[in-house]
């Protein structure tokens, strides 16, 4: 039925969607819809290992402020914090840098400094940065304690430990989600049309303010965010399946001897029985 609707029904415009799904707007709006998630996703990962580490570090000042970093960017809007970093200026008429309490070396204004693209990127990834932390987190208690023990033993510093022999066993766990945040970002680039930066959404936005084709565009949008959230779980399976060979040869070996110890404990039962009826079959006899 659905189907039928799709194809009957004069009102999805069919054509409309077609003449707009390569236009010019659109695919701007595409290149900088993919701009804005490759690099607030670079700014979230960044920020989500520094933020891990600092929550695992004995330190208890520098876990609290990690853990108030997670805490505060997790428990408000993402809606919100665009919306704050778009009106900073509001808040801070100038931005300088200079020693506190003492003289400035620069000064810009903050409504020339903060721009659309500038509140979309630092707001994008300085909230997934507090996601990704929690995801690096997890991928670093994965790896077991021993690991880092050795790596120390062996004259490691506990940074070499962690770039050299954690990280790149954490990869396993962390890279799955890492996956399902990339195509999460995709889709909050949307929201920065409240800042009127034109991504995809806006680009379409605008084209249907003007012709009231609204339909036809939202489905224009949606395909193309369809057909990159595509690309990405492939890239992501293949990603995985990378990260995944040892542990995938591991648990391989471990099933396979698994069924060997069933199938071994399998026979023994059955000669077992076998024994038992040879045996009662010996008393009836006698």
């Amino acid at each position: 039925m659905a189907v039928h609707m799709l194809v009957t029904n004069e009102r999805f415009q069919w054509n409309v969607v077609g003449h707009y799904l390569f236009a010019e707007p659109v695919l701007t709006g595409v290149l900088k819809t993919l701009e804005l998630t490759a690099i607030a996703m670079i700014i979230g990962v960044v920020l989500g290992v520094v933020a891990a580490i600092a929550r695992l570090s004995p330190n208890p000042i520098v876990s609290r402020t990690a853990l108030l970093y997670v805490w505060f960017f997790r428990g408000t809007p993402l809606l919100v914090q665009l919306l704050f970093w778009f009106f900073l200026g509001a808040l801070l008429p100038r931005i300088s840098i200079g020693i506190p309490f003492g003289p400035e070396f620069a000064s810009v204004s903050a409504n020339t400094l903060i721009t659309a693209f500038f509140a979309a990127i630092v707001g994008l990834g300085i909230n997934e940065g507090s996601y990704m932390s929690e995801i690096v987190r997890a991928g670093i208690l994965s790896v077991p304690r021993g690991q880092t023990e050795a790596a120390l033993a062996i004259g490691m510093s506990r940074m070499q430990a962690m770039r050299r022999v954690v990280l790149p066993q954490a990869m396993r766990v962390i890279i799955p989600p890492t996956g399902n945040e990339t195509i999460g970002m995709l889709k909050n680039t949307s929201l920065v049309f409240v800042i009127g930066y034109t991504e995809l959404l806006t680009s379409v936005s605008l084209i249907y303010a003007r012709t009231y084709e609204t339909i036809p565009l939202l489905i224009v949008a949606a395909l193309w965010y369809l057909v990159i959230t595509a690309v990405l779980s492939v890239g992501q399976h293949y990603i995985e399946r990378h990260f995944g060979r040892g542990y995938q040869v591991l648990t391989t070996s471990r099933k396979a001897r698994n069924r060997l110890v069933a199938r071994e404990s399998l026979q023994e039962l059955q000669a077992a029985e076998v024994l038992g009826e040879t045996l009662s079959s010996g008393g009836g006899h006698s």
